[in-house]
């Protein structure tokens, strides 16, 4: 005798648990700090790491990405101007066999940059690379970072011009 077929409501999951979540903003801190590494920093950080096996997802193309900004910061939506973008997706499976993608999206038209930044996002999933790549590579580059934003910082504040303006009292 066979059982009815179950028609109760399916459970619901959180896609979004706080480790996951911790997890995506890791990766998503290191991908910004990998698209804007230099070329030369990412073949020095990646000499020697090459994994067993790479199999491409998408191998690198170049296209437009259509930039859109908001009057005001807040206000309506008017496209500003494209930028030229390279992207990229490949699988790397490890000598241990443990399977990571990674991806890489760069500004410009380098595809080797692009490949380089999705092999090192796969190899930081990888806690054998990880914590090399994060020494070696991420944690000097987002200082170099964010020592160019203070400079910057300063020299903008060196140039800011303050205006004042004085209510006159009239006299009675």
């Amino acid at each position: 005798m066979s059982k009815p077929p179950d028609t109760s409501p399916p459970v619901l999951q959180a896609v979004d648990s706080a480790p996951q979540a911790a997890a995506h903003a890791r990766r998503r801190h290191w991908l910004r700090l990998l698209a804007r590494a230099p070329l030369p920093r990412l073949e020095e950080a990646l000499a020697g790491m090459v994994p067993a096996r790479v199999a491409w997802l998408r191998p690198p193309e170049t296209g437009l990405m259509m930039v859109r900004g908001r009057i005001g910061g807040t206000g309506d939506r008017f496209n500003l101007g494209e930028l030229t973008v390279t992207r990229c997706a490949l699988r790397v499976v490890n000598d241990d066999g443990a399977v990571a993608a990674g991806v890489g999206y760069v500004l410009g038209r380098s595809a080797r940059q692009a490949e380089l930044v999705a092999l090192a996002d796969a190899l930081l999933q990888d806690p054998a690379h990880g914590a090399r790549l994060q020494r070696d590579l991420l944690e000097p580059l987002e200082a170099e970072l964010v020592a160019a934003a203070q400079r910057s910082e300063r020299q903008a504040q060196a140039t800011r011009v303050e205006f004042f303006t004085v209510a006159r009292e009239t006299v009675r």
